[in-house]
């Protein structure tokens, strides 16, 4: 099984960043865990702060690969153009917030990919990439 997991802008700074909110481990060191784990899968991994960017990897993966893991950050509220490049592609997608974005601002309660998703997982912390990779794996 191959899965792709797509970061959004500032996931880069996990472990770094408002430490209350998102932990104290970096993505990489928990996705060398998953890897271990479940290491019958194939991950790729691509993070970017930069919206088109997001947008090339979903669509290089995005025919090939058996599932999409994405959290798109910042642009889950903002990014029309993320949406519609997840409901052009054939690779189902798990989006995934490590908080749960509906107890914070207002703003946030909005998601221009959650339409688009097979499913969504918000507010579980970083297992909620374990909890859409195993969705992918019973399916």
């Amino acid at each position: 099984m191959r899965i792709a997991i797509i970061n959004g802008p500032n996931l880069n700074l996990l472990g770094k960043r408002e430490t209350d909110i998102y932990g104290n481990m970096s993505f990489e060191k928990y996705l060398d865990g998953l890897k271990i784990k479940y290491s019958e899968v194939e991950f790729s991994y691509y993070q970017s702060n930069v919206e088109g960017e997001l947008i090339n990897e979903i669509q290089r993966v995005g025919f090939e690969y058996d599932g999409i893991i994405i959290n798109p950050g910042g642009y889950t509220h903002t990014s029309v153009a993320l949406g519609d490049a997840i409901a052009a592609i054939k690779t189902p997608v798990i989006e995934v917030h490590i908080s749960n974005v509906h107890t914070r601002e207002d703003f946030r309660k909005l998601s221009h990919v959650s339409g688009k998703s097979a499913g969504s997982i918000f507010g579980l912390g970083l297992k909620g990439y374990e909890l859409a990779l195993l969705w992918f794996l019973d399916k």
